[in-house]
């Protein structure tokens, strides 16, 4: 038939001239015929695949044969009546495929199976064909409507294994945040080792003598989550994502993470013994929190052991803040530049325990500065500044004050 808008011609199918007595014949001998196929199929699976699973139904036939019958006589009858493309029996082959899931396998299998179950169909249609004389082009037009068939039925089992992926993803997503849930708790009773023993085993998680955990800042709201790879422990449900890594310190261990947190930002706890995780995620919330105020460095996910001054004098804030205002308190009456000045030579003669010379090269100063200053520090402190515990003391504050950058680094620190 010619198409008078576009000017194509439709091709004549081959099928559609055979007569309809012999296209009628053709299809009651195979729709007979089609248990006989159906269990011939599924003989030939049993065979090729002995440790495939066949669930039955409740009169104890294997649904896997009603399946395969069922196809076969939904693509006979398309055949004979010639309507459109034939619809796929639902149900059955969707639930292959979500079994497929279930029961860990790919769809490599299945997809073999049923390519399998079209060349065992083709032969039986072939020869019932040469039996009622179907012309040959017509045959070969059947074999095209076949594997357009079984496109249909791969896409219904494609549809149940990803209904039964998303289903255990889901699964494991919540026994993985229940497990780490107990981790990052804080255990003042009881032991947890049996509890987690079992969660960990529920998602196949082997315990790990050590961890760390992190806190992340995502870089976006819609942030994909990090590939931090098999093993580590990732919520992304928090508003500051966390993550658990076991062996820390494991070979190859950091260069993955360094190369999945790419573009990330956020902070990740010392290694602690497994049962101590929660102190882990303490010091890893800490180190957020000064990123957030921009007294640790951001734009990446550091590690806490490489920043352990600024956590230890920067946490306790009141404290350190109550230290220095008895500890500098000399300083009062000297105004605010003159006392940083001196705030920062006497922080950097505490740090050298040198002359004039050697906090001059430090601070990059005249020497003749530095021992007018520093004549000045004993005026303020009197012999309290030969006092050790006073020196620790004032070195802590000071040094706190540098990190916040209150005071200014010196030339010669590293």
């Amino acid at each position: 038939m010619t198409a008078a808008r576009t000017g194509t011609v439709t091709p004549r199918s081959a099928w559609h001239d055979v007569p309809r007595f012999q296209v009628r014949r053709f299809a009651a001998i195979a729709m007979a015929e089609a248990p006989a196929l159906a269990e011939e199929i599924l003989g030939e699976i049993q065979r090729e695949y002995p440790h495939l699973p066949f669930v039955v139904d409740d009169s104890g036939e294997p649904m896997a044969l009603v399946g395969i019958r069922r196809a076969i006589e939904v693509f006979v009858q398309h055949l004979e009546h010639s309507e459109g493309r034939p619809t796929v029996p639902p149900g059955v082959f969707q639930d292959f495929g979500r079994g497929e899931g279930l029961n860990g396998r790919s769809l490599d299998s299945l997809q073999a199976i049923y390519r399998m179950g079209v060349r065992l169909a083709w032969r039986r249609l072939a020869d019932i064909g040469q039996r009622v004389e179907i012309p040959p082009p017509a045959m070969y037009e059947l074999v095209d409507a076949g594997y357009e068939y079984l496109d249909g039925l791969v896409d219904q089992s494609v549809r149940g294994y990803a209904e039964a992926a998303a289903r255990q993803a889901g699964e494991r997503l919540r026994l993985q945040r229940r497990l780490m849930e107990l981790l990052l708790a804080e255990h003042h009773r009881g032991d947890p080792s049996e509890a987690l023993t079992e969660r960990a085993a529920r998602i196949g998680w082997p315990l790990p003598s050590k961890v760390a955990v992190g806190v992340l800042l995502r870089p976006a709201r819609e942030a994909m989550a990090p590939a931090v790879g098999q093993g580590v422990l990732l919520d992304m449900e928090y508003e500051q994502p966390r993550m658990v890594v076991p062996e820390p310190d494991a070979k190859g261990r950091p260069e993955l993470l360094h190369r999945a947190l790419a573009g990330w930002s956020g902070a990740i706890g010392p290694p602690v013994p497994l049962i101590d995780a929660a102190k882990s995620l303490r010091w890893a919330e800490a180190a957020v929190r000064l990123m957030e105020r921009d007294l640790l460095p951001s734009g990446e996910v550091l590690h806490c052991t490489e920043h352990t001054e600024a956590l230890v004098l920067l946490q306790p804030e009141e404290l350190i803040d109550d230290l220095a205002l008895r500890c500098l308190a000399p300083l009062t009456h000297c105004g605010p530049t003159h006392g940083r000045r001196l705030a920062e030579t006497l922080l950097a003669w505490l740090e050298t325990r040198g002359g004039a010379p050697e906090v001059a090269t430090r601070l990059g100063v005249h020497p003749q500065t530095v021992r007018y200053r520093l004549r000045q520090i004993r005026e303020l402190w009197g012999d309290e500044i030969d006092d050790p515990d006073r020196r620790f003391e004032l070195e802590l504050v000071l040094r706190a004050q540098r990190l916040r950058g209150e005071l200014g680094a010196a030339r010669g620190r590293r």
